[in-house]
């Protein structure tokens, strides 16, 4: 398992090079916010199609790991093309293929994960995922100097990255596909499972926030003054604040409902776009990034181990594809692409304040449903 950790930690390096500075990048060759908006929604909208087609090829393969292998190959090559061109079409066109291999590089890499962790009675989902927010904030330091100096050694970074987690990825035992055999379970079961739908559905609507903050959070933190170093130092903030959940990931997970779990993060979600966009100090942002431990990892951790407890075995590599599909594809396409937009309208501050108030009405809906299970429960 101690592999899991380690390729957990790699993997999210990576996230940390192109997720963080990508945006800066292009902002570097003249890109403004509408077309970076319409950039990184490109790759979601990829995502739509690519999410299922790779969970699909997950459960039916021999084993998960070949397929993650192809996803992870894909990215560090395509990631050495960026370079050759500034064109907007061709960085249209690389940011295309990029997502095709990498939005379900996460999904499949936790079904392979949950699917040992049912093997591996001692560890936990929690503590594998840590490595992977030990390895964001290291590399979000070590990067923000790097890219201080010349953002353009992203590419080679990232591919560096991904060749460590290939030769991570060749240590784990197979992960099989139970559809190898011919068990027909098609993924539309997962749509009648209500209560999973609804989670998805408040889930999606906070990742829709996350996706304006994942795209133009950089921009935004660049504009008020503060340096690659500084935008470094806030995503290491953010990364060490998910540690104390993760954890005790398994215990919440197991203790707490999953509506109250989605409330505090419906609540902390609000509260940092709120002071986000009351600020002008870059410095006064720092504190907010506390909140991201609340938030993203939270989402994340608990969606995965719930789909992987309530969907048919046969299903589970498409349960988390789907669901990365969801808060990886629909979410980030509206988040960066409507973003974009509303963000020359009306400015970055602006937009981080309308967020706030959109998680205040995931907060209201945590508690309708929240209201409707106590009804049917008392009424069984």
């Amino acid at each position: 398992m101690v592999y899991f950790l380690l390729f957990y930690m790699v993997i999210y390096m990576g996230n940390a090079v192109y997720g963080t500075f990508l945006p800066i990048y292009f902002q570097s060759v003249g890109a403004t916010p509408s077309e970076i908006g319409t950039l990184l929604s490109l790759g979601p909208l990829v995502a739509l199609l690519a999410q299922p087609f790779w969970g699909s090829r997950g459960d039916q393969a021999n084993n998960k790991n070949t397929i993650l292998m192809i996803l992870i190959i894909g990215c560090g090559s395509i990631m050495l093309l960026f370079p050759l061109s500034t064109m907007y079409v061709f960085l249209m066109s690389m940011v295309c293929l990029f997502t095709f291999f990498h939005t379900s590089i996460f999904a499949i890499s936790d079904a392979i994960t949950l699917q040992e962790l049912e093997k591996q009675k001692r560890w936990s989902f929690g503590l594998i995922r840590l490595g992977g927010t030990i390895g964001f904030a290291l590399m979000s330091i070590a990067f923000g100097f790097i890219a201080k100096l010349n953002i353009n050694y992203l590419f080679p970074v990232y591919s560096l990255v991904m060749l460590v987690a290939l030769l991570l990825l060749l240590r784990f035992p197979k992960a099989p596909g139970y559809r190898m055999t011919g068990d027909k379970v098609r993924i539309w079961v997962l749509f009648k499972q209500r209560k999973l739908m609804i989670y998805m559905g408040i889930n999606v609507i906070l990742q829709i926030t996350l996706g304006y903050y994942y795209t133009f959070f950089p921009v935004y933190f660049k504009s008020m003054g503060g340096d690659s170093v500084l935008l470094g130092w806030s995503m290491v903030i953010s990364s060490i604040s998910e540690i104390p959940f993760l954890l005790v990931a398994k215990r919440v997970f197991e203790r707490i409902r999953m509506t109250h779990v989605l409330l505090i993060a419906s609540i902390a979600t609000a509260l940092r776009w709120f002071a986000f966009s009351l600020t002008d100090n870059p410095l006064w942002v720092l504190p907010a990034q506390l909140l991201h431990g609340l938030i993203f990892i939270v989402l994340s951790v608990t969606m995965a181990m719930y789909i992987n407890q309530e969907v048919p075995k046969e299903l589970k590599a498409s349960g988390q594809t789907l669901n990365g599909l969801l808060s990886l594809g629909v979410a980030r396409i509206i988040g960066s692409f409507i973003g974009g937009y509303a963000s020359e309208a009306v400015g970055m501050k602006e937009v981080f304040f309308y967020n706030g108030w959109i998680a205040l009405g995931c907060v209201v809906s945590v508690l309708i449903v929240n209201a409707w299970d106590k009804k049917a429960a008392t009424a069984a």
